[in-house]
């Protein structure tokens, strides 16, 4: 008798535990059973889909395009009731943004589409254009005065200019680049070169703007200035000790105008108080407050009616949480969120310093501007008199940073692994298509499996 053949009767031998839980070469997994198994397989998708070497493009590029189309919307609604109170169409204030939201557009798609080596060699022509314009707005003559800050060029009609807009941009390619240069050479340890000559032209660009007396736009310039020097690595010390500098000098100047104390004394008010000094701060929680989940509707606004300042520009997200509620102001916040994720994962997933440092940069201006904003109008903040990125009427403010975006679009095709999937989704020819073989200028013919027509 063979020694492996069992006799009859005899129990089969034994699995020891070990054998029992080793899965066999070949054998599928047993389905996952349980409330909580749909639940797993929704996350697995969803991480296998935000892993994706193109999600932080269609990121960008969906939440910048969707934000600029909200703003449209909202600044239509929010605008027409001042339009018509100026003498002017219901729709003119929305013309302008809408104009100004295809110039930016043109600028965003010439932005992502040009090389990382051609926006490196435009910081500086920017930094000094952007220079030379902030100081023709301390001219006499030249320079418009608007609600008490001089800081317009009149271009002719009813356009206007805003150079320390463009500022912001203008910092932020010109220190990228600054920083890339002396971090090749390994200078970047040297706190002399890490601070020179970035801080001195950061505040030569704040000194200007503080002239015009908006110190809003300061604010954002000393904000892209500590995120450019956190990136470039500056030492603790060094970078709390230029926080604490900046932070006596805000100080200083509210303290010394009684304009910008009032302003202080207005966070978390709900009583516009003596002489209707937090007027604007109140109505704009008013507003928030009668949304409720889903607003009144859409143009149905109440405080647009004269009772908001600044409705359609500093506080058009008061007009958008009341005529859409919460659920509007929810996804307002989610798609900020979204474009400021997608920013950090670009400037964190590059091997380029530049497009680190320019990526890291528009991330902290588009972010910190929108939490400056939406803070005052909440309430947690003072009015710094900041529009909303993309959203709050302005041409000055609307095209730079559409500009910006196009950086971000630009640099997240960049990235090795999404400039491959974008290469494997062209086609080799322009008269090749998916499952289409074009024969002729006549007919297509459809290809199948066995090459049969």
């Amino acid at each position: 008798m063979p020694a492996k053949q069992m006799l009859p009767g005899r129990r089969p031998p034994a699995v020891r535990a070990q054998d029992r839980k080793r899965p066999v070469a070949g054998a599928k997994r047993p389905a996952e059973r349980g409330p909580l198994a749909g639940i797993r397989r929704t996350q697995r998708k969803l991480r296998k889909a935000w892993d994706r070497p193109l999600t932080a493009y269609y990121l960008i590029f969906g939440s910048s395009l969707l934000i600029t189309v909200l703003g449209l919307v909202m600044v239509y609604s929010a605008s027409m009731i001042k339009a018509l109170q100026l003498g002017l169409g219901d729709a003119y204030f929305f013309k302008k943004q809408f104009l100004a939201a295809l110039i930016g557009t043109g600028l965003m798609l010439v932005a992502s589409r040009m090389p990382v080596k051609l926006h490196r060699a435009l910081s500086y022509p920017v930094l000094a254009g952007t220079l030379f314009l902030m100081v023709l707005v301390q001219i006499p003559g030249i320079g418009v005065a608007i609600n008490g800050n001089q800081n317009w060029i009149s271009l002719g009609g009813p356009f206007m200019l805003q150079p320390s807009e463009f500022g912001k941009l203008a910092l932020i390619l010109w220190g990228a680049d600054l920083l890339a240069r002396k971090g090749d050479k390994g200078l970047l340890s040297q706190w002399k070169h890490l601070l020179v000559p970035l801080v001195p032209v950061a505040f030569l660009l704040l000194g200007l703007i503080m002239l015009g007396g908006d110190m809003g736009t300061a604010m954002i310039l000393g904000a892209i200035l500590f995120g450019l020097l956190w990136l470039a690595g500056a030492p603790t010390r060094l970078f709390v000790g230029v926080l604490v500098f900046a932070g006596a000098i805000v100080a200083l100047l509210i303290k010394t105008s009684p304009h910008r104390m009032d302003r202080l004394e207005c966070i978390g008010a709900t009583d516009p108080g003596k002489n209707d000094l937090c007027w604007q701060a109140v109505h704009g929680i008013y507003a928030l407050a009668s949304g409720g989940w889903f607003g009144s509707g859409l143009g149905a606004s109440v405080e647009k009616w004269g009772q908001l300042p600044e409705a359609h520009t500093d506080f058009i997200f008061a007009i958008t949480g009341e005529e859409l509620g919460l659920a509007g102001t929810l996804s307002v916040l989610a798609l900020f969120a979204a474009l400021g994720y997608a920013g950090i994962r670009v400037a964190g997933r590059t091997e380029d310093s530049f497009v680190r440092f320019a990526a890291g940069g528009v991330t902290t201006w588009i972010t910190a501007q929108a939490v400056i904003n939406i803070g005052a109008v909440l309430g947690l903040l003072p009015i710094a008199g900041v529009p909303l990125p993309l959203f709050s009427y302005g041409g000055s403010a609307l095209l730079p940073t559409m500009f910006a975006v196009g950086l971000l679009i630009a640099f997240a095709r960049e990235e090795p692994a999404a400039r491959a999937a974008l290469a494997m989704r062209q086609p080799k020819s322009g008269w090749r298509r998916t499952g289409v073989r074009w024969k002729s200028m006549r007919r297509r013919v459809k290809k199948r499996p066995s090459g049969e027509r």
